[in-house]
């Protein structure tokens, strides 16, 4: 039989205080695993813990900032401290400050949204691979978006850093499969979360994206998790450097 089963593994889930980030932190205690909830704020991330353990489940909320390597590092120092191994880590957090054209783009905008979308996940891998491989191997995913691939209108520069993390991830792949260490990404299409709420709220724009995606409607966030627990579990043993897109057939 194919096991889900995440009893024992230590999970590091970034952007966990809402959304996508929640359901597959949710979703990781409900399979077994112990969760660290990273984000910004410690506030909200408390309030998602506490619904985890609330279940029955395991959930420790810790405040981080992506773009932050001292921050990053801190948060590693805790994770070898308190559980001394990391089996699974869920870059999940991202940026999208700016909506219209790439020409009007200005270097700060550039700068944040490149330091949350790819400087943060590329560091939270390297600072998770000693854990790693002391644990003898894990499973990493890079939550991307359908817009690596197909950019989207006035998204350019959040599509650019999606298109170098599924980049990355194939990168990654290939040099940490030696080490038993699995490397992919999730491509959510349109999700109803605060992220994409600019987009789900306004009716002319909102009509236009559903217009594009076969199956008629947007996902909701727990859609998402079922896809990560395969690639984070022994169910995904031979699956590393791919991208499972769940996007409603927009993709196809």
């Amino acid at each position: 039989m194919l096991s889900f089963d995440l009893k024992d593994k230590i999970a590091v889930v970034t952007g966990a205080s809402r959304g996508i980030g929640r359901s597959i932190a949710e979703t990781f205690a409900e399979y077994g695993a112990e969760v660290i909830l990273v984000s910004r704020k410690i506030e909200s991330l408390t309030t998602a813990a506490e619904a985890i353990t609330a279940k029955g489940g395991k959930a420790h909320p810790v405040a981080c900032h992506m773009g932050d390597l001292n921050a990053i590092k801190a948060l590693y120092e805790f994770i070898e401290k308190n559980y001394g191994r990391l089996d699974i880590l869920v870059n999940n957090a991202a940026t999208n400050p700016y909506f219209g054209e790439m020409a009007g783009v200005d270097e700060n905008v550039w700068n944040k949204t490149f330091d949350v979308n790819l400087k943060g996940p590329f560091f939270m891998i390297q600072n998770a691979l000693p854990l790693m491989k002391a644990a003898g191997g894990g499973a990493i995913v890079n939550v991307a978006s359908v817009n690596g691939i197909t950019p989207a209108q006035f998204q350019g520069v959040y599509s650019v850093t999606k298109g170098a993390l599924i980049t990355m991830t194939q990168a990654y792949a290939k040099e940490l499969a030696p080490h038993k260490i699995r490397v992919n990404a999730l491509l959510p299409g349109l999700t109803d979360t605060k992220f994409a709420s600019a987009l789900i709220n306004q009716d002319e724009i909102y009509k236009y994206a559903v217009a594009q995606i076969p199956m008629g409607r947007h996902a909701e966030p727990e859609e998402m998790a079922g896809a990560v627990l395969y690639l984070v579990s022994e169910a995904s043993s031979f699956t590393t450097g791919t991208c499972i897109t769940c996007d409603g057939g927009y993709l196809a």
